[in-house]
């Protein structure tokens, strides 16, 4: 069964979220980036406040590929006790050597998720050196949001691709991006671990807005109703 991630920006959201029984509380600031990052002290008083049994991601922010920008910051996030740590496979720099040094941080067991983007065309077969390094999971997202939602950029059958792949090499799977209400459906036919949210779920649909959790139960009745 497709688990449903919630992005939130502050302790406020995170208890909202968790209080609506989501899947996944994901820690971002949206008005950093696509992948911004809120402050390391701020996530650790999260998951603090938050129950133990909730299960939680947060990225690195936006960081351009270089292994002394990226590792620290995996080390730091990570030392917070967040189960997951997000980390944003952005156009260009050096996104094998960040691979190899992330080696040793997943060899400790700290759960690294990569996210590609859509608009940048990743090459999938970068997947594998992905799991051969010990990540947990690939997700596969939308660096510039203006241009519309995940399944805008790619195809179905494109996405198919991309779930079998990471699931063929034991990795949990993820697809985000802009998506809205009306994407579920074809969506959880691909068999993603996990669908991301951010915008929809806010007023006016802005990821920068407020979260609303009307339109978190919104999507919640919807993803009830296609088990029927």
């Amino acid at each position: 069964m497709t688990a449903m991630l919630a992005s939130v920006n502050s302790l406020a959201e995170a208890l909202l979220v968790e209080a609506a029984a989501v899947d996944i509380i994901d820690l971002k600031q949206p008005a950093r980036g696509a992948l911004g990052a809120l402050d390391v002290a701020e996530v650790a008083e999260i998951v603090r406040r938050l129950q133990p049994g909730s299960c939680v991601s947060a990225t690195i922010g936006d960081l351009p590929m270089q292994p002394e920008l990226v590792l620290p910051a995996v080390q730091a996030m990570a030392a917070t006790g967040v189960n997951y740590v997000k980390i944003g496979f952005f156009p260009g720099g050096d996104w094998l050597a960040c691979v190899e040094g992330l080696q040793a941080i997943a060899a400790r067991g700290v759960a690294l998720v990569a996210v590609l983007f859509a608009d940048t065309r990743p090459d999938f077969a970068m997947i594998d050196a992905l799991a051969q390094a010990g990540f947990r999971g690939v997700m596969l997202d939308t660096a510039n949001k203006q241009l519309g939602s995940l399944t805008r950029l790619m195809t179905l059958d494109e996405l198919q691709l991309f779930v079998d792949r990471v699931a063929g090499l034991g990795l949990l799977s993820g697809l985000a991006g802009s998506l809205c209400v009306d994407d579920v459906a074809g969506l959880v036919q691909i068999g993603p671990d996990y669908l991301g949210f951010r915008g929809a779920l806010c007023r006016e649909h802005s990821r920068t807005a407020q979260l609303d959790v009307g339109q978190i139960d919104i999507i919640r009745q919807h993803w009830r109703a296609l088990a029927y």
